[in-house]
């Protein structure tokens, strides 16, 4: 399976099997962790033993069972790309974990975060976790009630997008895995813009959440496009 499979087969998990992930699945995810924050900075964990942080309080308001396992997704406060780099590189991971045949879910509030056993450094924050674990090959009766309840109608590419007249077949193929990306609320917030051969990527608020929509976009972008963006709101695509 390449990353584009995983793209496509990627679905929002949200029961897991008791079963501990392989150690040989857990090496391949560590090593792509240990890679990811030596590009970027950040702090991501690989929570292995994590199931308190949706133990008490009812957090989880029972959206989630058996979860296990998670990377927590950490860096430094300090860093004006922070939750973009969190929303890409997290992103990275979750179609990593596809691959392996793993479920995955974002999760930014229903959990536990005093019970959440990652480290965090004085100048570091988590800034949201991301489920990961074994799942059953179809989903539960419940999960697919969540899911109909939470999903909104995907936005066409049209919506997603600004030319100045027809684009090249890659970029399309760029737009057609932006469409799946994961988003929060399902909003879908990331802007295309393709003027003068050059491709830009933007969102009109950067103090929420949305600036992780844009890592997760610029992510499968890239992926299917093949080319690199720049971080920051309005980046470059280099081609």
């Amino acid at each position: 399976m390449n990353e584009i499979d995983a793209i496509n087969l990627r679905q929002s998990r949200r029961s897991y099997q008791s079963t501990a992930i392989a150690p040989n699945k857990c090496q391949k995810l560590r090593a792509c962790i240990d890679k990811y924050n030596l590009e970027s900075g950040l702090s991501i964990q690989l929570i292995e033993q994590g199931k308190e942080a949706f133990q008490g309080l009812n957090v989880s308001y029972g959206m989630f069972s058996g979860v296990q396992s998670f990377f927590a997704m950490v860096g430094k406060k300090s860093d004006p790309d922070l939750k973009e780099k969190i929303g890409y590189y997290g992103e990275l991971l979750v179609l990593e974990a596809t691959k392996l045949e793993l479920g995955t879910c974002w999760i930014g509030a229903t959990y536990n975060r005093k019970k959440c056993p990652c480290v965090l450094e004085k100048d570091e924050s988590l800034i949201l976790i991301i489920t990961v674990g074994n799942v059953n090959l179809k989903k539960t009766f419940k999960e697919n009630l969540i899911y109909k309840a939470t999903h909104r109608r995907t936005k066409t590419i049209e919506q997603l997008t600004l030319t100045d007249g027809p684009a090249p077949e890659w970029f399309m193929e760029g737009m057609e895995a932006v469409k799946k990306a994961p988003s929060a609320m399902n909003l879908q917030p990331v802007l295309f813009q393709f003027k003068e051969g050059v491709v830009t990527a933007k969102i009109s608020n950067t103090e929420n959440h949305q600036p992780i929509d844009l890592g997760i976009a610029k992510a499968h972008f890239e992926l299917a496009a093949g080319g690199k963006f720049e971080f920051g709101n309005n980046a470059i695509f280099q081609k």
